[in-house]
């Protein structure tokens, strides 16, 4: 019986640790979007972390009769990114993430977290400006 007390609670901390890994840590997906940088802010009451928008070309319709842009909300970690996305508000970028299953407080509001800018062009269709 006494060695089946540690066993146990040994099993049962490595379950709880995969499952706050699995659902705050794993990277569930990855992908890139491209768009109109609408805005990126820093905010936060304790934890200041990078917000930003991204509107995408297009539009759709969440419900009858109605016409809306797509939006992508994501947050950013990366100091040295957010600086150069907020000095070049309004450029289209084309934004490499990496989505969550949840958010984590000091990672951003976000499930979708930006971790490179693959270009940055002045219109749609213009040369790429990022080096």
């Amino acid at each position: 019986m006494k060695k089946i007390i540690p066993i146990f609670l040994i099993a049962l901390f490595l379950v709880f640790a995969g499952i706050i890994y699995y659902r705050y840590y794993y990277v569930f997906g990855e992908g890139v979007k491209s768009g109109e940088l609408n805005y990126l802010v820093k905010k936060g009451n304790i934890f200041k972390t990078y917000e930003g928008k991204l509107i995408q070309s297009g539009f759709k319709s969440k419900s009858v009769g109605t016409i809306q842009s797509y939006e992508f909300e994501f947050s950013v970690a990366n100091t040295r990114i957010a600086d150069s996305l907020m000095k070049n508000s309004g450029k289209y970028f084309d934004l490499h993430y990496r989505e969550f299953h949840n958010t984590v407080a000091w990672r951003g509001f976000s499930v979708y977290i930006v971790d490179s800018v693959y270009a940055m062009r002045s219109s749609p269709d213009g040369p790429n400006l990022w080096k």
